[in-house]
């Protein structure tokens, strides 16, 4: 009877019919009902991975009887490739796998990293047995033992890369269909706020529960924790799939690049052409003369070429003047991103704190007293209570004063960064110093394990220096990439600090291992020796305090060589859709249509 009375709707009616209903499909996916999902997501890996970090220095050193500088280097290495592959993992995302497939599979990494851990914990023959009181050698750990502890934090490394390289553009997906939604800008400013806020609790409680488990209870119990969290994140995730948009892979800038060293290189022995008609360009413009070898990537050798739509034949042997233009931005900014790296360095010292802390009256109470692997959280509270201060506070004051309205631009914010680092460090050396003296008077010189008669407490001040600098230095470069660079290259501007952080933790275990080296001789204890009491972590803290001060003037002569800034309003900028995003970029894309790309001269 159905069949019947379709053959009598007319053809122009079952097609509306059609797309009403793929219009109602379409409408059910994304949307609000899934940033739960995605949130929980990232808080719970969060919580898992982060809380993991502050107590591992005592796990390996106890456990796998591993000594402070070797510790502190596998440390090192660790949060180098967490760091880095977030990089590769955004190339992966959207050139291969998508977004939903990278998270996802990210997950799945992380969960089995935590479980593999948990596994070195639970299985004895996993790690080295417990020494023998009767005056045995102690047994080292074994190469597959060793491997094991690699091969979880590797995973965990390569799950980070997954999830925290797409999680939040992929929440942004959800709320952006396309559409003139009048809200869409209100809707993605709330999920960024709640996607970060929730980020810096997640954080929070890992420094505090899950390192409170871990001190109370054992690592079993405190890994097991983290391994149930990373299942309980993977499951959330998967629950709402149905529910995703799943947008299609994209090109990625990173090939732009390589295109154009290519091409230039290519074309070194062309000269360059009077006329802007001989340069490949979308919106009429032609190259900047900085740089300039680089704008033979975009000669036009041949009116072959170029297509009649404007496409370039062949993108490996001509590229536009945009992707010149880009790679020209991503160069010059490269200086000045180099400057953050010391900061990075300074705050990934967390074997040394842990140890201090340890040492330390730890006490708030006669009942309760701070977990040593918990003092990392003083530099988020830190961090979170600066930025409402001057977000909310000193800004609008500032402002009501002036009669206008008053802001640091983001390059002097991060000069600043630099300089209170510079003195996070100092006042880090000055507490070790009199703590050293104070457990040397106590007799404690030849015992690690002695508790020094002085308040853990001090050590709240470099950590709270250290967010503030990270509050300055973080966000003012991240606004200070996503002002300078075009809006094509976002996930450049994103990505970057993570890269800085990666190579600075590299760049850590070098200076590390150098003074370990070479301040350790005939009677003489290394400044970072195992032995806290005999070491002189002090002198370590002041070589970082130096390197930062001339890091300070390699960033104001970064700065002058740089010029003037750009001072735009990045929030709407960091929401607004790049015209990649807008444009097709394939082989029908008409020759109208054009590029926004800012005009560097004016920089």
């Amino acid at each position: 009877m159905k069949e019947e009375i379709a053959e009598y709707v007319p053809l122009s009616q079952m097609e509306d019919s059609e797309k009403q209903n793929s219009s109602i499909k379409s409408r059910k996916k994304g949307g609000l009902i899934t940033m739960p999902f995605i949130i929980a997501n990232e808080a719970l890996e969060n919580v898992a991975s982060y809380g993991l970090l502050p107590n591992m220095t005592f796990y390996l050193m106890r456990e796998y009887r591993m000594d402070i500088t070797a510790t502190q280097n596998l440390l090192f290495f660790w949060s180098a490739a967490t760091n880095f592959l977030p990089i590769v993992g955004a190339v992966v995302a959207d050139s291969y796998l998508g977004r939903f497939l990278t998270i996802g599979l990210g997950s799945i990494f992380s969960f089995m990293g935590t479980l593999v851990l948990w596994l070195t914990a639970m299985i004895p023959k996993a790690r080295p047995p417990p020494c023998n009181q009767s005056g045995q050698v102690c047994k080292s750990t074994t190469t597959s033992q060793y491997m094991l502890l690699i091969f979880s934090f590797l995973l965990m490394s390569i799950g980070a890369g997954g999830i925290r390289s797409s999680s939040s553009a992929f929440g942004a997906n959800q709320l952006d269909k396309g559409d003139s939604n009048p809200n869409k800008y209100t809707m993605l400013e709330s999920f960024f706020t709640w996607y970060y806020t929730l980020s810096i609790a997640s954080v929070l409680i890992a420094l505090t529960g899950i390192v409170y488990l871990q001190d109370r209870l054992g690592w079993k119990i405190g890994f097991g924790v983290s391994a149930i969290l990373m299942f309980l994140s993977t499951l959330f995730f998967y629950i709402a799939s149905p529910f995703y948009i799943k947008p299609k892979v994209r090109s990625n800038v990173f090939a732009s690049f390589i295109q154009v060293i290519f091409v230039a290189c290519k074309n070194r022995k062309l000269q360059y052409p009077i006329h802007i008609s001989d340069y490949h360009h979308k919106n009429g413009s032609g190259p900047t003369e900085k740089l300039r070898f680089l704008n033979k990537a975009c000669i036009i050798k041949n009116p072959e070429d170029v297509k009649p739509n404007g496409v370039a034949a062949n993108k490996w042997n001509l590229c536009t003047v945009e992707q010149v233009e880009e790679l020209k931005a991503l160069i010059r900014v490269l200086p000045l991103w180099s400057t953050g790296i010391i900061i990075s360095i300074n705050m990934s010292q967390s074997s040394f704190p842990l140890l201090q802390a340890q040492s330390m009256d730890r006490h708030l109470t006669k009942g309760f007293e701070i977990p040593a692997g918990s003092f990392g959280m003083f530099s988020l509270i830190a961090l979170t209570l600066w930025v409402f201060l001057y977000d909310r506070m000193m800004l609008p004051l500032a402002s009501k004063i002036k009669g206008r309205p008053v802001r640091l631009k983001p390059i002097v914010r991060m000069g600043l960064g630099i300089f209170i680092s510079c003195m996070s460090v100092v006042v880090s050396g000055i507490i070790e110093h009199v703590r050293r003296i104070k457990a040397i008077n106590q007799g404690l010189l030849n015992n690690s394990q002695g508790l020094v008669e002085m308040s853990s407490l001090w050590l709240i001040i470099p950590n709270s220096l250290n967010g503030i600098a990270e509050a300055f230095s973080a966000i003012g470069s991240t606004e200070f990439y996503y002002s300078e660079l075009p809006r094509s290259m976002s996930s450049i501007a994103s990505a970057l600090l993570g890269l800085g952080m990666a190579v600075a933790y590299l760049l850590a275990s070098v200076i590390l291992s150098a003074v370990d080296k070479y301040t350790e001789g005939e009677g003489k204890e290394s400044w970072v020796s195992s032995n806290i009491n005999k070491g002189h972590y002090e002198y370590y803290y002041w070589l970082l305090a130096l390197l930062t001060a001339f890091n300070l003037i390699y960033f104001m002569a970064c700065c002058w060589q740089y010029g003037p800034s750009v001072d735009v309003d990045i929030t709407m900028r960091m929401m607004e859709p790049s015209d990649d995003e807008n444009d097709d970029d394939d082989e029908d894309d008409l020759p109208q249509k054009k590029k926004s790309t800012p005009d560097l001269n004016s920089c």
